[in-house]
């Protein structure tokens, strides 16, 4: 009988030093031991404006601005920007005539911080891509249909910049190239002007070589758009 309240005695202890041990755990954690993240506030956009990113279509399409990276990383104020760089109505700053790059220079606009000094410039080559969204392929249809540009190819797989190319070969405007069906030809290109200014046969392969690289023709423009499906359930 004694032994077995020995027993139960030591087991009883055993428990309780169990939940001290427990107890502190949950207190302090050991050193070296990973500490649980903690959640990240939400975004309120009451005072920080929209979280979706603002998409401006002009002058250029596809250029984003976050309001969130603004305010909540860089802790900026509304009223660092708003009214006397950006008017607070949607669209506003797109009718303006100098709401472009060399209005940016002039330190108008976003240029105001990106200088270089306050934040990165709105000329730095390797940032065009902070605000520009390009296209993943740009299909060009004049003055031959079609020839495809693939943009990840050139930027993420052979690391070029956006300056690489524009705006001293293509402007930054899709469709500007093809305007002139006289100039944007195979000719140009031997003579080193768009496309022909790298593939000349020593940069990269020469452009009156691997022609259906580029050259995907009326099936491949068809088939990439989905038109020579819908003629054959039209029976055409």
């Amino acid at each position: 009988m004694k032994m077995y309240k020995k027993i139960l005695g030591a087991f009883g202890v055993t428990a309780c030093a169990g939940i001290l041990f427990a107890v502190t755990g949950m207190a302090e954690a050991p050193a070296g031991a990973p500490v649980p993240a903690k959640e990240a506030a939400a975004y309120d956009e009451d005072p920080y404006g929209p979280e979706i990113a603002i998409v401006w279509n002009k002058p250029v399409p596809r250029v984003q601005f976050s309001h969130k990276v603004h305010t909540m990383d860089a802790g900026l104020s509304c009223d660092s920007c708003h009214d006397d760089l950006f008017a607070m109505e949607a669209g506003a700053s797109e009718s303006k005539e100098d709401f472009t790059m060399a209005g940016f220079m002039d330190g108008k606009y976003c240029g105001a911080c990106h200088d270089g000094s306050t934040a990165f410039h709105t000329n730095s080559p390797e940032k065009c891509k902070s605000c520009h969204t390009p296209p993943g392929t740009i299909v060009f249809t004049k003055p031959v249909k079609a020839v495809v540009f693939d943009h990840k190819k050139h930027v993420d797989d052979l690391g070029f910049n956006c300056t690489n190319c524009h705006s001293d070969l293509f402007k930054m405007i899709i469709g500007d190239a093809e305007k002139n069906e006289k100039e944007f030809v195979m000719d140009a290109l031997y003579n080193k002007k768009y496309c022909g200014a790298c593939h000349d046969g020593e940069q990269a392969f020469a452009s009156n070589t691997r022609c259906t690289t580029c050259h995907i023709g009326v099936l491949g423009f068809d088939r990439l758009f989905g038109d020579a499906n819908a003629k054959k359930k039209e029976g055409h």
